[in-house]
């Protein structure tokens, strides 16, 4: 046993990056303190001694060369290739930028339809955003958008409650009105901007909550982009024309929390490299972004990709059902080959966990902070940034 096992140790299982104290040995991994799901379901898939499992090709096992190779030659024969899921650090997302470029790969996040909701309403109107610093040290009041009528926090924001600590802001949700969230995020902003004639109509909870914001000293309208509705961006526009009415007279932000399994991190990493976030293609005709016709579930079931690399670093990352029958390259944990490495045109390398068997970094809910992941032992795998930078060496000349 290292001192690493008791220091403090940063969790990469949930977008807030919580730092803990510290990490329990065993045949599966705990946390040495405190009580969050996330850290442990995802320790859990983790013993204290490094994996022994090894690349598989077509169903057999293989070395790591062999594997290379023949994602190497599946990504050069492919006319249009996908690269999806994207469970990775810093340097894997910088390891896996030119080996798009080099092959034309479209890319798109497991959870990019919910990504891309907030992504858009950036796009279009922008925004006020705040970061969770602030939120523990100046926010009094939060207030939870969420579609349905359940006042107790979900696990997101309870985690960010807790992060707060004593006495930290007080919680409200928002009273959904007749289970309508646009609606009733419409008749907010309009309470927020005092309206007189929309306050004579308007629920009795509803203006409640409104005159409870704009006498916050620092309201925080916060939500999960996991649980919006449909076209959830439009949600978000919303929300944000409260905040900014309240800024008028007061101080207040938003804050989403999502993007966790590396999918904020990758989308930051390339809008950096390339100026565009995800669901972009280096093609014939140059950068182009399209996010809605660069949707990963959309390009498999029109059949418009003809081979998936699917990365996931962090835990198992369910590859679509829309993928059977799409030849797949994938890197990831070493559980994901319990129903991904059989396939006869399947590849499969398993990597290591930034945080647990490897360092890393990754980018965090609020966006404005990359954490050092510090790894508790040395692992035999190698990581996604490695394999990557092969599978892109291994290319044949003309590719990279």
């Amino acid at each position: 046993m290292t001192d690493s096992w008791t220091s403090p140790w940063t969790c990469p299982f949930c977008p807030l990056l919580c730092s803990t104290a510290g990490v329990r040995p065993g045949p599966q991994l705990a946390p040495a303190g405190g009580s969050c799901r996330r850290a442990a379901g995802g320790l859990a898939r983790f013993a204290d001694t490094p994996s022994a499992a090894t690349p598989r090709v077509a169903g057999r096992a293989a070395t790591l060369d062999e594997a290379v190779a023949e994602a190497a030659r599946l990504l050069a024969a492919a006319g249009q290739p996908l690269f999806g899921g994207l469970g990775t650090d810093v340097a894997g997302a910088r390891a896996l930028y030119p080996l798009a470029c080099a092959t034309g790969a479209i890319c798109d996040a497991a959870g990019g339809a919910v990504l891309f909701e907030g992504v858009r309403a950036q796009q279009d109107r922008g925004g006020f955003t705040t970061t969770i610093a602030e939120v523990a040290t100046r926010a009094d009041l939060l207030l939870r958008i969420t579609p349905d009528t359940d006042a107790s926090p979900a696990d997101d924001v309870r985690d960010l409650l807790d992060r707060c600590g004593e006495p930290g802001p007080e919680l409200l949700a928002l009273p959904v009105e007749a289970g309508d969230l646009f609606d009733t995020l419409a008749l907010l902003a309009a309470l927020a901007e005092g309206r007189g004639a929309v306050r004579a109509r308007a629920p009795a909870a509803l203006v409640e909550v409104a005159d409870r914001l704009r006498a916050a000293r620092y309201a925080v309208l916060v939500y999960e982009t996991r649980r919006l509705p449909a076209h959830g961006g439009l949600a978000i526009e919303a929300l944000q024309r409260t905040v900014a009415a309240l800024n008028r007279s007061t101080r207040a932000a938003a804050l989403g929390l999502g993007g966790g399994d590396g999918a904020y991190t990758v989308n930051q990493v390339f809008t950096w490299l390339s100026g565009l976030p995800l669901r972009s293609r280096a093609g014939p005709a140059g950068l182009e972004h399209e996010p809605l016709r660069f949707d990963a579930r959309r390009l498999l079931a029109d059949g418009a990709a003809d081979v998936l690399l699917w990365l996931s670093s962090f835990g198992v990352l369910p590859v679509p059902a829309e993928a059977a029958g799409v030849p797949r390259i994938v890197i990831g944990h070493p559980e994901q080959a319990a129903s991904d490495a059989d396939d006869g045109d399947a590849v499969f390398i398993p990597v290591s966990t930034p945080g647990i068997g490897s360092a890393g970094h990754l980018f965090r809910a609020d966006g404005s902070v990359v954490l050092p992941l510090r790894p508790l032992y040395d692992d035999t795998l190698p990581t996604a940034a490695d394999v990557l930078r092969r599978i892109t060496q291994a290319l044949p000349q003309g590719h990279s």
